[in-house]
């Protein structure tokens, strides 16, 4: 799952489809962006439009989806069969995209709430369901019958400790018998132990993420596509002798 963000501020500068000093979004940026991604294999392209980084300000509902109507659009006219995946926590804006854009994940950090359960529900789309460290949450019953995906919410945990504590227990979503995705490209539990930045954790990510999949990932949410196809081809290679 390629990371892309139509945003001016969200935390890797490189993985920004909006410059900073603009108000407009480039759609020659987000579809090259789109493409080369594709080209480097990956399989999901998710996007959003407000960022969530820690000590953000989220942009108002209207603003997000005025950033997201162009992008959204300018992937479906050229690459329609491509599975899109919607990095948004407002139900309204998951409602609008499905409305106008068709079938595509949900990418939900906030665990969501009774009125997404019900839009994904209707719309008959994968749901990320984030679980911010609670690993042993319970389905609700206001979540029967949505097709979840499981993120253990890493940066979302309350620290990096707990971060790395919801990494130690990783396994035990094996037993939803659920897609695991992990996202933790570049993320703050990888950079401030080793004293690095976002922009010089490359090597820390690859290793973790090497780890997640030795554990139960089956998505693996990257900045850097060819290097996590690389390491997924290879895992590949020993566990399935697939090469």
């Amino acid at each position: 799952m390629a990371i892309g963000n139509v945003t001016p501020d969200s935390f890797y500068a490189a993985s920004r489809l909006m410059n900073p000093s603009s108000e407009q979004v480039d759609t020659d940026v987000v579809l090259a962006w789109a493409k080369n991604a594709l080209s480097e294999g990956a399989d999901i392209l998710d996007i959003g439009a407000c960022s969530t980084r820690p000590g953000s300000t989220p942009v108002e509902e209207a603003e997000e989806w005025r950033r997201l109507q162009p992008a959204l659009r300018v992937l479906r006219d050229n690459l329609p069969e491509v599975q899109l995946s919607l990095d948004t926590f407002r139900p309204e804006i998951a409602r609008l995209a499905l409305e106008h854009f068709g079938p595509m994940i949900i990418n939900d950090i906030s665990g969501g709430c009774p009125l997404m359960y019900d839009i994904v529900r209707s719309f008959e789309v994968p749901y990320v369901w984030t679980l911010r460290g609670n690993l042993d949450l319970p389905v609700q019953k206001s979540m029967e019958g949505i097709d979840l995906i499981l993120d253990p919410g890493f940066g979302f945990c309350g620290g990096v400790e707990k971060d790395y504590a919801c990494m130690r227990e990783l396994d035990s979503l094996r037993a939803f018998n659920r897609p695991i995705l992990v996202g933790l490209s570049r993320k703050s539990m990888l950079w401030k132990p080793l004293g690095l930045t976002p922009d010089t954790c490359f090597c820390a990510t690859q290793a973790l993420q090497l780890y997640a999949l030795e554990h139960g990932a089956t998505i693996l949410r990257t900045h850097d596509v060819r290097a996590t196809r690389d390491i997924i081809t290879i895992w590949n290679k020993i566990v399935n002798c697939e090469l």
